[in-house]
């Protein structure tokens, strides 16, 4: 029949009813956003997995360490542990929570641990003396000069510090770059972007071409522009992969995960140890400092508090497994670099089946013949002369705008994990509702927003010297508006009066 009703394809003879083809638009975008969902599906899988594959490794080495701990403290050190058991299973809390991403300071809770530590078993270790908690505060204002533990606090302090932030910041990463996969695989299609994938994917049946493959570049052109938003994320992207990748040789590198947080409890059996052998010479600089307590009525403990020889913590290495992880890890991520600029080509030569580039007997969107035209560039600036899909480039999608804002501050969480510096997990989605380009966030910005809490180790980066006179000029610029409205308003006046008169 005649074509003069269709308001999509071709008017010329067809097979197709308005209402086929109203039905046809349905079909085809259901279709290609179902491989839209599909594909994204694919990149959430490896993402998901490398994050499970390092957050089980990860929390399996904290486990064996505290096992470790809780097997053999109580035959080394007697009533020195078992009166003390929950200063070591509060520590392993702590470290799991800030693993977990909760805002907790890492270094405070080491020193606090330390602390604890050091007040319970001083007491422990002179019975026969009266020791308050006054007392206490003054030996531990002493304690850095003292060094009760040896080195072990400090240098446990700088090494678990690194190691934690690097691994929580690498397994926050994959969760990050699946989530935002998952969001932006959610965007609907334009109207305009439905047209052209109708066109592309069955106007042909329309005109009883059914078997007749879209042309290669017709169907990139048609991609390009109904994904343009989409290609826009692959900057910000291939910096999350590459940030990845990074810290992935930290973990098997310098801060290594399995020497660091898989020997915690051999670390606290050395400073303990040091106590124990030094006892008597701390002893004497406390008392030098704060004074001698008042003879104990109690008198001193039966328990003994025995370091019996020499006990020996073993960590069970699994090096082997770490490396193994990272390589498998940083592969994936290699590969998922050019997801996004890659994904027009492959809906188009494995999703909708399109002829090779050469074939002029393909569906060039009007009839069976060669394309001309040429294939447009990536991203949402390239489509403007886009001849197959009518993109407007002066109107971004808001919803993959803030996921490039997430994918921005995920990076720089990453960077400042790859130098040892710690920022907060909290939440900035919200934060980023009603921004507009991703392009657009200053690294001053970026940084306040990633810098709310206190840090474990303040990010240099972060440090912002001009945070009070942005306030001020803030400030300033909220008044101007006032100020322009009243001009404003009085020249209304002034020309109302002079039009009455």
């Amino acid at each position: 029949i005649l074509g003069e009703h269709l308001r999509i394809c071709p008017q010329g003879y067809t097979c197709c009813t308005s209402e086929m083809e109203e039905n046809f638009a349905n079909k085809s975008r259901n279709e290609f956003e179902a491989m839209m969902r599909e594909a994204g599906r694919s990149v959430q899988a490896t993402l998901t997995a490398q994050h499970r594959s390092f957050d089980s490794y990860f929390q399996d080495l904290l486990n064996k360490s505290e096992k470790a701990l809780y097997d053999a403290f109580p035959s080394m050190y007697g009533e020195l542990y078992t009166q003390n058991a929950k200063v070591f299973k509060d520590l392993y809390s702590e470290l799991r929570r800030y693993y977990r991403s909760s805002n907790i300071n890492l270094e405070e809770a080491l020193n606090e641990f330390w602390t604890r530590l050091l007040e319970r078993l001083f007491k422990l270790l002179n019975p026969q003396y009266h020791i308050t908690d006054e007392y206490l505060d003054c030996m531990v204002k002493h304690a850095e000069q003292h060094k009760p533990f040896g080195e072990v606090p400090r240098d446990l302090k700088v090494k678990a510090t690194r190691a934690f932030i690097a691994a929580r910041s690498y397994a926050q990463g994959f969760l990050v770059g699946s989530d935002v996969v998952r969001k932006v695989s959610q965007v609907s299609l334009s109207h305009e972007c439905t047209r052209a994938i109708m066109k592309l994917m069955y106007c042909p049946h329309c005109r009883g071409m059914s078997s007749v493959k879209p042309c290669n570049n017709y169907c990139l052109n048609v991609v390009k522009g109904c994904l343009a938003n989409q290609a826009d994320l692959s900057t910000e992207w291939k910096y999350l992969m590459d940030s990845l990748i990074g810290v992935a040789d930290r973990i098997d590198g310098p801060y290594n995960v399995d020497s660091v947080i898989g020997t915690i409890h051999m670390r606290i059996a050395e400073a303990i140890s040091n106590l124990q052998e030094n006892k008597d010479s701390i002893t004497s600089k406390v008392f030098q400092g704060c004074g001698n307590p008042k003879i104990s009525t109690k008198g001193s403990s039966s328990e003994d508090k025995k370091r019996r020889g020499k006990v020996t913590l073993e960590a069970k290495s699994s090096a082997q497994a770490l490396e193994m992880l990272v390589l498998d890890a940083k592969g994936n991520l290699t590969a998922l670099k050019t997801y996004w600029i890659t994904l027009p080509s492959s809906l188009c030569s494995k999703k909708v089946m399109a002829s090779s580039a050469s074939d002029d007997k393909c569906w060039n969107g009007m009839t069976k013949g060669s394309y001309l035209p040429e294939v447009m560039g990536d991203g949402l600036a390239n489509q403007i002369n886009n001849p197959e899909v009518e993109v407007d480039i002066t109107k971004p999608d808001m919803t993959i705008r803030q996921q490039i804002m997430q994918l921005k501050i995920m990076t720089n969480r990453l960077g400042n994990a790859n130098i040892g510096n710690d920022v907060d997990f909290q939440d900035t989605s919200d934060d980023m509702s009603g921004s507009g380009s991703g392009d657009s966030c200053p690294d001053d910005v970026c940084g306040k927003r990633l810098s709310k809490s206190p840090s474990t180790r303040q990010p240099e980066t972060h440090a912002i010297p001009k945070q009070s006179g942005h306030g001020v000029h803030g400030a300033s610029s909220r008044s101007l508006p006032s100020a322009s409205l009243l001009l404003l308003l009085s020249v209304a006046v002034i020309a109302a009066l002079h039009l009455w008169r």
